[in-house]
């Protein structure tokens, strides 16, 4: 473990009345929805969505189907360099944690750390480094060691005594899957997380999260419209209680819903052979104003705010601990 970086975990609930500090990365989906007019409608339908969609994936033992309910942390990280500017804290990541509470024993079950996953790092490389890398190229193509920062900085965080201290099992990531790769299904089958789909080629956010230590994996939960991307170390089906898997699961198929509804509030499931596109036109709309424009903006904005204040300062500083760092 290198001594250079500590890492701060701030926590605050997710509910009806968050709203976004100051310093909150505004480019963060769920920032995005507790904002305008809307706000307060938009974040009580969210929850309202992930406990019907919790409930109907945990249905054992659960009549009516209202038995648990989630409730949702917004984890903040920031990192300290020690020497360097003493005492200026980086926002470096905000994760989602997910607990469930059990209404019917009363009993309060810790979920998942990871869910969604935002980086201001990971901003600066897509947003700003990808775009500039391939202005006027006349071929797609990445930089030479893209990525392999930010993998070591998520790497340090996760094997930090901060994460370890806060958390009892490592992060599972779920994401969309990629509009640019097809998906084939396989016959392998999870009771709650579904049915696996395969792919011939890594997609390069896979690419991406494998330098930050991350397997994946694709499955389709049962009344999904396509398949999640799950990233994670380990065994994911069996490092996993059911519970914890749903609440993943319950959590960002509805996020994806409002985010991505023409992937994932299709009307038509995902076949056999799948390809994800943001053009398919045979999907409904939820009730929940999201602007996906006013995002992808705001991600290159934060993403020069990266570039000013942390990449281009220690540049020297970062190049040395990331040749160094052996994990």
């Amino acid at each position: 473990m290198s001594k250079d970086f500590t890492f701060a975990i701030k926590s605050i609930c997710f509910d009806e009345d968050y709203q976004p500090s100051e310093n909150t990365r505004i480019t963060t989906n769920f920032a995005n929805l507790a904002r305008g007019a809307s706000r307060q409608a938009n974040l009580r339908n969210t929850f309202r969505m992930i406990d019907n969609r919790f409930n109907a994936l945990a249905h054992w033992d659960n009549p009516e189907g209202d038995r648990y309910t989630v409730k949702l942390e917004i984890i903040s990280v920031e990192m300290n360099m020690e020497g360097e500017n003493s005492g200026a804290a980086l926002p470096l990541i905000e994760i989602l944690k997910t607990n469930i509470l059990d209404r019917k024993t009363g009993e309060r079950i810790e979920g998942i750390a990871g869910n969604n996953f935002s980086s201001y790092v990971r901003d600066y490389d897509f947003s700003v480094l990808l775009l500039e890398h391939n202005k006027n190229q006349p071929n797609f193509s990445t930089p030479e060691n893209f990525g392999d920062l930010h993998g070591k900085l998520f790497k340090c965080f996760v094997n930090s005594s901060a994460y370890q201290d806060n958390f009892g099992k490592p992060p599972v990531i779920c994401l969309s899957v990629s509009s640019s790769k097809t998906y084939r299904r396989t016959e392998n089958q999870h009771p709650v997380l579904g049915v696996e789909y395969e792919q011939d080629a890594y997609s390069l956010t896979d690419q991406y999260f494998e330098k930050m230590g991350l397997k994946v994996r694709y499955f389709m939960p049962p009344n999904s419209a396509a398949p999640l991307a799950f990233y994670f170390v380990g065994d994911l089906l069996g490092d996993y209680t059911n519970l914890e898997l749903i609440g993943t699961i319950s959590t960002m198929d509805t996020f994806q819903k409002i985010y991505r509804p023409e992937i994932y509030n299709a009307n038509s499931a995902a076949g056999k052979s799948y390809q994800p596109s943001l053009k398919h036109e045979d999907y409904s709309l939820t009730r929940i104003v999201y602007d996906r424009e006013e995002r992808s903006r705001l991600a290159i904005e934060q993403g020069r705010f990266v570039e000013e204040q942390f990449i281009k300062p220690y540049q020297a500083v970062l190049e040395q601990w990331a040749t160094s760092y052996a994990r």
